[in-house]
């Protein structure tokens, strides 16, 4: 007689080796590449915009705009000269801003060129080959 144990191990499934799929990746589509770079740009735009801020407000706090001033009038002579008047929360958001915007658009830009590039270079190298396993 053999035991319940034995006939749930002889039941049990004999171990699958892995298989490899192995797959030349041949096209990049031009209109996915720029959504995605869009939607990537636009994060890293948010990002550039939330840590300048986070930059200044730091900074602000800290006192350094006014160790700031008090060199530079000392250096310079002229105590009409402030660096918070110059340099203030408004302008440096404003600058954020546009190097957002300028980044989205490059970064935008860029990705629908390397989408075009590697779909141009396909035809002379014939692809990218990629393997796959079911681990």
């Amino acid at each position: 007689m053999t035991s319940v144990a034995e006939k749930l191990q002889s039941k049990a499934k004999k171990p699958v080796g892995t298989k490899q799929v192995r797959l030349k990746l041949v096209y990049i589509d031009f209109w996915s590449t720029v959504k995605l770079s869009f939607l990537i740009a636009v994060a890293i735009g948010i990002i550039t915009v939330v840590a300048t801020f986070l930059v200044y407000v730091i900074l602000a706090r800290l006192g350094i705009f006014t160790t700031l001033d008090t060199l530079l009038q000392e250096v310079l002579g002229d105590s009409s000269f402030t660096l918070q008047d110059t340099l203030s929360i408004g302008q440096v958001m404003l600058f954020a801003i546009v190097v957002a915007i300028l980044n989205v658009v490059i970064g935008t830009v860029l990705g629908a060129i390397a989408a075009l590039l590697y779909n141009l270079s396909v035809r002379i190298t014939g692809g990218l080959l990629v393997g796959f396993t079911n681990n």
